[in-house]
């Protein structure tokens, strides 16, 4: 398939994209808002001239803000936008920038809708975050000029072997990439197979290394835990569809071993949040949600995350984290975030999306993969009952983050030479 043929199909499969937008809608309201904009129709008045950055959703607009920030301070004289896909993603753009970026939904791939975004925004320099590759946005850059850059490049073997069954659409593509800045060899390597030019790769390795974490968060969260007592806690984040019923069971197991353990549960999705609450009410779990501002007490055996932009703070609560999109065939999420707050980690067997990242970490123990409810109770009750091991889990996990940091600074020096 060439990038003509992928166009026609585009427009043929408009209608079916559209009947997802409203099914969608009808779970989560905001996809049926600024519909427009996903047609480069009713865009905000940007201030052309600057840089853009395209983050698809939540994960990757958090993994992109020390990015954006860092440009931002570099270059306080140029626009900064930032696109995405989702109303997730937009909630957390505008919620880590206010008013300091420019934002919209990116236009879908369609040549005429690209067009006309870049030919209001008129960018120097587009850079995308990590996987979200589209051939027409990227062709419509590179006849304009623009340097298109892949920053914080991941590319699992899965995602590999797609885009090779469609070789005649992504070799092009890549062909017209400025640079391809990825997290590790293996990926450089699967791009080279993919048609990159061995010229513009480069293995900077991954910016979400460079965590930071506000100094205050550890300490709002100690505050908040006193008032719980001594009742042990654990957090299962960033759940899909599937792993709630195995957290929930293994958290039944565990209080018949601990009465007082609290289960912190944060669906991944905003969408599932009142599903959730309505399965935990279902398996008889008094549960209090995080939206209502009340107070924890010693009934509640679950907090449902219900919130947005708080997963640090709520990793902060706990004493060990399951990370969810692993159990089931998601790919996983981010473990450096709890790592970075000193916590161990669980997850199930589908790692993909931070395969070399997990593997960093399952070497010296910190992180644990585990598939059944049984499993995951055994797991969490035995960190629970050693603070010694948690703490020297701990260690292991902050000396692997700083082994890697470094990939912003290296990123940063990348654009800058692109943007002159």
């Amino acid at each position: 398939m060439n990038r003509s043929l992928y166009s026609i199909l585009f427009h043929l499969a408009l209608p079916i994209i559209a009947l997802r937008l409203l099914l969608r809608g009808r779970r989560a309201p905001a996809y049926r808002r600024r519909i427009g904009e996903r047609f480069a129709v009713g865009l905000p008045a940007f201030q052309p001239g600057g840089i853009w950055v395209h983050a698809v959703s939540v994960g990757e607009s958090i993994a992109a803000a020390p990015m954006i920030r860092a440009l931002m301070e570099r270059y306080p004289e140029l626009p900064v936008t930032v696109t995405c896909m989702t109303p997730t993603g937009s909630d957390r753009i505008r919620a880590l920038f206010g008013d300091q970026v420019q934002h919209c939904y990116l236009p879908y791939d369609l040549p005429w809708a690209s067009a006309r975004f870049l030919d209001r925004l008129r960018p120097k320099v587009a850079i995308i975050m990590e996987t979200e590759l589209w051939p027409n946005h990227v062709h419509q850059c590179s006849k304009r000029g623009i340097a298109t850059i892949l920053a914080n490049g991941r590319l699992s073997e899965r995602s590999a072997r797609g885009y090779a069954r469609l070789a005649k659409l992504t070799g092009p593509m890549l062909a017209e990439m400025s640079w391809i800045a990825v997290q590790t060899e293996t990926e450089a390597e699967r791009f080279r197979q993919l048609g990159a030019s061995p010229d513009s790769i480069s293995v900077t390795g991954s910016i979400k290394f460079d965590i930071s974490v506000d100094p205050e968060l550890p300490a709002r969260a100690a505050a908040q835990r006193q008032g719980w007592g001594s009742r042990p806690v654990w957090i299962a984040a960033s759940t899909h569809a599937g792993e709630d019923e195995i957290v929930l069971e293994a958290h039944r197991r565990l209080l018949t071993e601990r009465q007082d353990a609290l289960l912190i549960l944060v669906p991944r999705h905003p969408e599932r949040f009142d599903s959730v609450f309505g399965l935990c009410q279902r398996a008889s779990f008094p549960t209090q949600r995080r939206t209502t501002g009340d107070a924890v007490t010693e009934s509640h055996q679950v907090l449902l995350g219900d919130t947005m932009g708080e997963l640090l703070y709520l990793y902060a609560l706990a004493d060990v984290a399951f990370v969810g999109g692993s159990l089931v065939p998601i790919g996983g999420h981010n473990p450096l975030e709890p790592v970075a707050l000193g916590l161990p980690i669980l997850t199930g067997p589908h790692l993909f999306n931070f395969a070399e990242i997990t593997e960093q970490l399952r070497e010296p123990g910190v992180l644990r993969v585990l598939q059944t409810a049984e499993e995951l109770h055994a797991a969490v009750s035995d960190l629970l009952a050693d603070a010694s091991h948690r703490d020297a889990l701990a260690t292991a996990g902050r000396q692997v983050l700083g082994r890697n940091q470094g990939a912003l600074e290296r990123l940063i020096r990348g654009i800058s030479q692109r943007l002159h």
